[in-house]
Order: structure tokens, then sequence, then C-alpha cells
């Protein structure tokens, strides 16, 4: 299933460009950033809200400073690939607040790929044995622990919009 593509121009994108860098601008600055005036800049920003570009505006938080220092990269193997299997699955993992990320994959030896935010190792140890392998269909799984941080980054390149 394709999603139908919504067409942008300059301006949009430019919209788009500031606020991925800074979702709390007011429309006032935004308007300033992008140079529109504030009603045409909210009616643009209106419209790509209701085209379904603009999904959400978050705040993002330091992890570390919050006590999550530890990033871990799960890859789960479930024992049978049935609808229902992975329907309860997505739905266990959707209620478990560490889980940043969840994905259904290929091209590896797993189904799914989590990336988690957690404390330390001894709170991956009672996440995993508590809630990951007590999820009905879990058949393996592979952890990897973030050492350091790359690239981290929610803008998404629009260059190609």
């Amino acid at each position: 299933m394709s999603e139908k593509l919504v067409k942008i121009d300059r301006i949009d994108r430019r919209i788009l460009e500031c606020l991925q860098k800074d979702g709390g601008l007011s429309n006032q600055e935004l308007a300033e950033k992008v140079g529109l005036s504030p009603s045409p800049c909210l009616r643009r920003v209106k419209a790509l809200e209701e085209a379904g570009i603009i999904l959400k505006r978050v705040t993002l938080l330091e992890r570390k400073k919050l006590g999550l220092a530890l990033t871990v990269v799960l890859l789960i193997g479930m024992d049978r690939h049935t609808p229902e299997r992975f329907e309860e699955f997505e739905r266990r993992v959707g209620e478990l607040s560490e889980v940043q990320e969840c994905y259904l994959i290929t091209g590896q030896d797993a189904d799914y790929m989590l990336k988690v935010a957690i404390p330390d190792m001894d709170a991956y140890h009672v996440f995993l044995l508590n809630k990951i392998t007590r999820i009905p269909g879990v058949s393996g799984v592979h952890s990897s622990f973030v050492l350091r941080r790359v690239i981290d980054s929610t803008e998404l390149p629009l260059e190609y919009c």
C-alpha cells in the first residue's frame, strides 16, 4: 500500500525545516524565519497538518539527565509468522514505555527490531526477563548496546520532496 505523495513548495519546505529544528517556534517567529506574515504562515502550517505531513509536535528530552543512560537495540525472533502472533506482539510492546521504536524487519535472522531506553544493565535484565520474554511467540532475542550516539536525529531529509 503506497501513501499518496503531497506536493509541497519551497516555502512549505522551509516551514518544515524550521519546525523540525525547533517545534516550539511561535507562529510569529516561524513567519519571520520563512519570510511570510503571520496569517499566511499559520494557514500553511494548518494545511500541512491537515495533509498529514505534520503529525504532531513534541519535546525532546535528554535521556542521561533523566537517568536513562543505556540504549539497547534488540533483534527479536518469533516462533510463528502468523498475523495473530504479530498483532499480539505489537500490541504488547506498544504498552512498554521503555520501547522507543519497533520495526517489523527483513534481511536479518529476526522479525522485529526494537530500540529501548533504560537506566542500566540491571534494569535491562529485569525488562528482558519480565517483559520481553513473557510475550507469547518470542523465540529469540539478540541484544546490542549502544556505546555512543554518532547521529541521533529526528529530522527527515526534505531535499527529496
